[in-house]
């Protein structure tokens, strides 16, 4: 089969490898749509410990496709079935993955980061994964490439969880790619009137505005454009989709008074935000930050989209085969296009 492998910092190479083997208690899957994540994009541009020329990894934890094999001893699944997999496997024994909070195990193992996946043709699903509910049978009617879609779509949920939104809310989401898109879907599916969207990039605002017309792009004096689309009062919910610090810094000044804040984009490492606490204090904000997502999560926003409560498929504006995955990887690191994802027949 063929595989994306990195092998280092910038070294992406198209690999024909073997097609993996399987045990009696795991699975293989055929891929049929992978996503590029900004996960992805770090990787490539920093490396990471333990990929190296002789240790090369298959990127991609963002996948859908259909089960290829089965271990005679995985039960509840069928061949051909189509199914997701959420790539965060957690050990199942210790307190966090018992709360439901595997997603941050202390010995998580993700599929696409710390094993191989599914930049490739297939891939071996591992028995904890199985055991766990990481894989989810997912309707006809949804598409292998919302299906991919879905794990960042379950890891803005979980941001969604906690700040809210009430119907009547104004909301402010700064950064314009698929997490900004899915935070303004999120809103409007509960009622938000007002969801502004600011970017820097008129292009990525123009294809937002394309894909859903509610939304009101702002590229320019965005506090003007808070205090007018809400007569003064100030965004109800903001949220950072993007990973810069002055943006955390500058976030609760467009905050209402009793507003919550949400930092959805981690910061770069060595970088840092100065915030005003003074404006949480005298403005009531309830500020929250958010990582990853839980198999509950996962499974949520997938029944989101089957239901048609929430249709994420335009959001996944460009596709490419595996032999292109370099040109997939530019286009998504210049922020053209908005979601792009490797297909296979």
């Amino acid at each position: 089969m063929k595989a994306a492998r990195l092998y280092g910092k910038n070294d992406l190479r198209v690999d024909d490898v073997p097609t993996p083997g399987i045990a009696d208690d795991e699975m293989l899957v055929r891929v049929r749509a992978a996503t590029v994540c900004g996960t992805d994009l770090r990787m490539y541009a920093n490396g990471a410990a333990g990929i190296d020329e002789g240790r090369p990894l298959t990127l991609c934890h963002e996948f859908a496709g259909t089960i290829e094999k089965l271990g005679k001893k995985v039960k509840g699944y069928e061949l051909g079935q189509r199914v997701s997999v959420a790539p965060n496997i957690g050990c199942g024994i210790c307190d966090v993955c018992v709360s439901g909070d595997s997603h941050h195990c202390g010995g998580l193992v993700a599929i696409g980061v710390h094993i191989d996946g599914a930049f490739a043709e297939f891939v071996r699903i591992p028995a904890l994964a199985i055991a766990h509910g990481n894989v989810t049978p997912i309707a006809d009617k949804v598409s292998f490439r919302a299906a991919a879609a879905n794990e960042a779509f379950a890891c803005v949920y979980n941001s969604f969880e906690r700040y809210g939104v009430n119907p009547g809310d104004a909301v402010l989401i700064i950064g314009a790619g698929a997490i900004g898109m899915m935070h303004a879907k999120l809103a409007l599916m509960a009622g938000a009137p007002t969801v502004i969207l600011n970017d820097l990039s008129e292009e990525r605002l123009a294809q937002c505005k394309a894909i859903e017309p509610r939304v009101i792009t702002v590229s320019t004096d965005l506090k003007d454009a808070v205090s007018r689309e809400t007569n003064g009062g100030g965004a109800n919910v903001v949220i950072t989709a993007c990973s810069v610090p002055a943006v955390q810094e500058q976030a609760f000044g467009y905050a209402a008074l009793n507003g919550r804040v949400n930092f959805f984009g981690g910061l770069p490492s060595g970088k840092d935000a100065r915030l005003d606490t003074n404006q949480i204090h005298y403005k009531q904000l309830q500020v929250s930050g958010t990582t990853r997502s839980s198999l509950c999560h996962y499974r949520k926003t997938l029944d989101l989209i089957s239901k048609g409560l929430v249709d994420i498929d335009p959001l996944v504006t460009d596709s490419y085969r595996i032999e292109d995955i370099h040109r997939a990887f530019e286009n998504a690191a210049a922020q053209k296009g908005v979601k792009h994802a490797i297909e296979f027949d």
